[in-house]
Parts: structure tokens; C-alpha cells; sequence
């Protein structure tokens, strides 16, 4: 179950935390990891540490510096895991960082940065990954590719404080539901999961008194606990989920319903609304018993 011998896989931002421990999965499956994380000290000395953790337990690994989200960098990774292991199976973009602030105090480079390292870092990454992919997969050789992204529930729930983290993970799950429509029919799947778990990101602001280990019994926010969906989606058993959005944490995967229509009202006079048909038509809805849809992020029961 799960066997990816000889697989090659890319994880971004895969140094620490969730993309450490996906990192560590798919090496106890057999894949050769290739690990990418941002050339700064700590980073640097954290991916070489999961690197050699991974060889200590007889995998093959090597690491990468380098921005995801820069075309040049984003290229170089994918060249260098193709010389030193020959090609790319699986690629899972999950790098990014937070700069949470509410709508009216959010400068630019708090918005752009924020949204250049998560929705173009997956971009870039996406794009060489299936290039590389359809072009093998145009010349009749048989593709076995995986594209797992990462978003977040901030997205559904609409984070007051994270105008800008909630977007870019908004336009990671459409790029990724688009570009599965595109590759089905090269046999290569894409899905998006959604983790909750206690990383860099959720120890600072709010959610850090959210994500504490608990004293004793099982640690929900784990983010070990999230490894084993990434294996499975990248695995052979998983060929048939495609274009699909998953929330994982503890012991739990929630599959995301997709946006449907709700409740609809044609004009009952015809043609194009005035300003009286379309009162006279939403505001019995909503009316004064009508409650605006004001949600917070909550946690369902265990």
C-alpha cells in the first residue's frame, strides 16, 4: 500500500513543520525527496537537518535553496531534481508565511508579499511541474505525476484578519481545481488539502492558544497527523481523486463540498430589474429576521 519506490518528489517549504513531515512521509513510502526551502540560515540548517534524518533512516534525500515563488529559483529546483534523480513524480507546494492584518491597516507589501509567496509560489512550481509533465506524457511515455497543493480553511470561513492569506488561498484552490480539469486526461491527478495543525504560521496571533499540545492524549494539531493524506493522494491507490479539496487534522479528513447555486428569483415582471421587482423579490429573504453571515473560524467536535 502506498509503495512510491523510486518516485520522485519536490516539497516546498519542507524544511520544518507540515512540509518536514510530508517530506518524512513519502520518504518512509520510498520516494526520493527533493526538499526546498528559502536560503536563510535557519531554513537552510533546518532542511539539511530533514535531509539527513531521511537518509539516517535509508532514504535518499537532498535540499535545494532557493525563493519559490521566483521563476529562476522555482526552475533551478526542478532542474536539479531532475539531474540528480532523473525525473519528477509528485510535487507538493506548501511554503508560505503570514502577515495578518485587517482590511484598513494592511499596507501593500504586507498584501503582496503575502500573496506572491502563497498563490505565485504555487503558480510557478504548478507550471514547470506540468509542462514537464504533459510534454512527457505527449510523446507516449507513461506519466505517473501527483500535484498536491496547499490551502486553507481561511478561504471558507473568510478570515476577517487575513484579507490577504485568505485570497491567495482562495486562488490556490481554483488554479488547482482548473489545472485537474486540464491533466485528467494525462492520467495525472491535483488535489488541494487544507491542514489544521500547529506550525509556524498558527503559533503567532490568534490561533496560537488554539493549536497548543495538550498536556497528555493525542495531540490533535500534530502536524505529523496530516503526512499520511499527502502519501496517500501521492500513491497509486489514489489514481482516481482528482480535482478534489480535503481538511485534515487529527484523525479526521472533511471533504469540501463544492460551491453550489443556492435559492434563485427571475424578475416577475421580465426583462432587466428595477430597483422594486428585485426589493420586492430578495427582501422577503432577506427580511428582518434574516441573521448576515458573519462566521468565525470553529472547530467541529472530534
Amino acid at each position: 500500500m502506498g509503495d512510491l519506490t523510486d518516485k520522485v518528489a519536490i516539497i516546498t517549504g519542507a524544511g520544518r513543520g507540515l512540509g518536514r513531515e510530508e517530506a518524512l512521509q513519502l520518504a518512509s513510502q520510498g520516494a526520493k525527496i527533493v526538499i526546498n526551502d528559502i536560503n536563510l540560515p535557519d531554513a537552510e540548517e533546518a532542511a539539511n537537518a530533514t535531509v539527513e534524518e531521511i537518509k539516517a533512516a535509508g532514504g535518499d534525500a537532498i535540499a535545494v535553496f532557493g525563493d519559490c515563488a521566483d521563476t529562476a529559483d522555482s526552475e533551478k529546483l526542478f532542474q536539479t531534481a531532475i539531474d540528480t534523480y532523473g525525473d519528477v513524480n509528485i510535487m507538493v507546494n506548501n511554503a508560505g508565511f503570514c502577515r495578518d492584518k485587517t482590511i484598513f491597516g494592511m499596507s501593500d507589501e504586507e498584501f503582496d508579499s503575502v500573496v506572491r509567496v502563497h498563490l505565485r509560489g504555487h503558480f510557478v512550481n504548478m507550471r514547470n511541474a506540468t509542462k514537464y509533465w504533459r510534454e512527457k506524457a505527449k510523446t507516449g511515455e507513461q506519466v505517473y505525476a501527483r500535484l498536491i497543493s496547499t490551502s486553507s480553511e481561511a478561504m471558507l470561513f473568510c478570515s476577517p484578519g487575513q484579507p490577504n492569506y485568505a485570497a491567495a488561498k482562495a486562488g490556490i484552490t481554483a488554479m488547482t481545481l482548473g489545472t485537474a480539469q486540464l491533466m485528467i486526461k494525462y492520467g495525472i491527478t491535483c488535489n488541494v488539502i487544507m491542514p489544521r495543525a500547529r506550525t509556524d504560521m498558527t503559533n503567532q496571533g490568534p490561533t496560537a492558544a488554539m493549536f497548543q499540545a495538550p498536556e497528555e492524549g493525542f495531540d490533535l494539531w500534530n502536524p505529523e497527523n496530516v503526512a499520511p493524506l499527502v502519501g496517500y493522494l501521492s500513491s497509486p491507490e489514489a489514481a482516481n481523486i482528482s480535482g478534489e479539496v480535503f481538511v485534515v487534522w487529527g484523525g479526521r479528513v472533511n471533504i469540501v463540498q463544492r460551491p453550489t447555486l443556492d435559492k434563485f428569483y427571475d424578475n416577475p415582471e421580465g426583462g432587466k430589474w428595477s430597483l422594486e421587482s428585485l426589493h420586492n423579490s430578495l427582501g422577503d429573504y432577506f427580511n428582518d429576521d434574516h441573521t448576515p453571515v458573519v462566521d468565525g473560524f470553529s472547530v467541529p467536535p472530534q
